[in-house]
């Protein structure tokens, strides 16, 4: 006999993963004694990861700092003048192995796997930004090895530790708007270059401007300054180690680092593999939307080396033993779900820089505005009947973000990795999978329309992969390192 919803709230595995606990408990504070006990290393600490690794210092003592770019390391040494300083995570992990307990992973997307499972391998507790991965495979091994070796994980989608994104996924998982039948995700994403014939090199640039109709004198003098400016620029990026087990390519002032490395394929995972781990975090704790089993998309097209600049996918995932089969897609680039559909149920007006709608059996969600047909509201569900955690709170007042690694540091310092939201086996890592697996249609839709990718979840395998015309798909599920990386298998 079939679950119901209430059954599995009541009995689900997930438990464990310090979703189902009476409804507003809250982990106990930590002991206060406690707060420099932990040792911590930045890899990446620049933009987000300046962010993650003065958080951190909130509540550990930062020993290490490593990044690729001389200035943004001489920046962040000036914050913790007591930490040593590396440019290569592995002189890092060999010199400092034994002098640190955590660390803050916020590189490029190509470099987390490889750096994230060093450290979990080290038995180090590891804070990583989103996306945890580039690739399906290395998201699934991630999860393994932080169960083997019982570190405490967390992937950086802050949003995890708000109140209201964890009751409202209560909310939907205990029933406020039905049985869920159709899951609708926006974001307007990309806000960084993507689409097609993107690529510069000096060699490209040198033809173009030979190819100008400036006098010769001035095209000597752009292509001398160009040759200037990037030579200056490589004197502040290790760019052997930027580029780390992606397939080699000429430096470009701009093109890469120190942002628009999420527009291309060897380095980022465009605006789903970006903001997705935002946008469908709280509904895929609501739903569970975990192992899909096809995905379609369309794009404005791409060239395999740039994403598009736009897309839309649709997965489809089966009913489980709790909930009936459901219909999920994702928008970027500012579009939306169809009006005739938000409209049906009084939401009028939906805003195009990002949301989650969802329909159900009694009504609808926009977020956590729940409504029937003709847009009356629902009423919630009252707290006492769903369950939920309220993440740690900071005694020192520090919210958002840093409420983020205030969880993370609670599980360490009580030993549960479970009380992170975002732990590595039970969120981020089928999290990340599902979002991931978009992916693999785009990269078929080069030309708009994209093939349709049949999925294997509990083996990571493409079932159709022998009827798809686009070659290249199965590195999207595993990717192969480069310039002498060890292969993934070996990590």
């Amino acid at each position: 006999m079939k679950a119901t919803r209430r059954d599995f709230i009541k009995t689900s595995a997930v438990a464990g993963a310090g979703f189902l606990v009476s409804s507003g408990n809250f982990r106990k504070q930590a002991r206060a004694s406690a707060l420099q006990d932990v040792a911590v290393a930045g890899i990446g600490v620049g933009g987000k990861g300046g962010g993650d690794i003065t958080q951190a210092g909130y509540y550990g003592k930062v020993v290490a700092l490593c990044d690729v770019d001389y200035n943004t390391l001489e920046s962040k040494k000036k914050e913790f003048p007591d930490a040593k300083t590396f440019v290569d995570y592995r002189e890092l992990f060999d010199q400092m192995g034994d002098k640190f307990d955590a660390a803050t992973i916020s590189t490029p997307d190509h470099m987390h796997s490889i750096i994230t499972s060093a450290a979990i391998k080290l038995g180090k507790h590891v804070y990583t930004q989103k996306p945890l991965t580039r690739t399906i495979y290395e998201a699934r091994l991630l999860g393994e090895l932080a169960k083997k070796y019982g570190v405490c994980t967390q992937m950086g989608n802050q949003g995890s530790v708000e109140d209201d994104l964890r009751k409202t996924a209560a909310q939907y998982r205990a029933g406020v708007v039905g049985e869920v039948s159709e899951v609708h995700v926006w974001t307007n994403r990309p806000i960084w270059p993507q689409g097609k014939d993107r690529t510069m090199t000096l060699d490209k640039f040198i033809e173009q401007t030979n190819a100008s109709d400036d006098d010769p004198e001035v095209k000597e003098e752009l292509i001398a300054e160009k040759k200037k400016q990037i030579e200056e620029a490589l004197k502040r990026v290790d760019w052997d180690a930027w580029l780390g087990v992606a397939p080699k390519r000429d430096f470009w002032p701009g093109v890469y680092h120190s942002f628009a490395w999420r527009g291309w394929w060897d380095f980022g995972t465009g605006a789903l593999g970006d903001m997705a781990c935002h946008n469908v975090n709280m509904i895929f704790k609501g739903v569970d939307l975990r192992n899909p089993t096809s995905v379609v998309a369309t794009s404005s097209g791409h060239d395999f080396d740039s994403f598009p600049a736009s897309s839309t996918t649709t997965f489809e995932f089966p009913a489980n033993d709790w909930r009936g089969p459901i219909k999920f897609v994702w928008y970027d680039a500012s579009q939306v779900p169809p009006s005739e559909l938000t409209g049906k149920y009084g939401f009028e007006h939906v805003d195009g820089g990002g949301g989650c709608f969802v329909v159900g059996s009694k009504g609808a969600g926009l977020g956590g505005d729940f409504r029937a047909e003709g847009g009356k509201r629902l009423d919630r569900i009252p707290e006492d009947q769903t369950e939920f955690v309220i993440a740690p709170i900071d005694e020192k007042g520090n919210g958002g973000d840093a409420r983020h690694k205030y969880e993370w540091f609670t599980a360490i310092w009580e030993g549960k990795p479970e009380i992170c939201w975002s732990n590595f086996p039970n969120h981020a890592g089928p999290l990340t999978e599902t979002i991931l697996l978009g992916n693999l249609s785009i990269w078929t839709a080069a030309d708009g329309q994209g093939e349709k990718v049949e999925w294997d979840a509990k083996n990571l395998k493409v079932t159709n992969l022998d009827q798809l015309k686009t070659p290249g798909v199965a590195d999207l599920v595993k990717p192969v390192y480069q310039n002498g990386y060890d292969p993934i298998d070996e990590l």
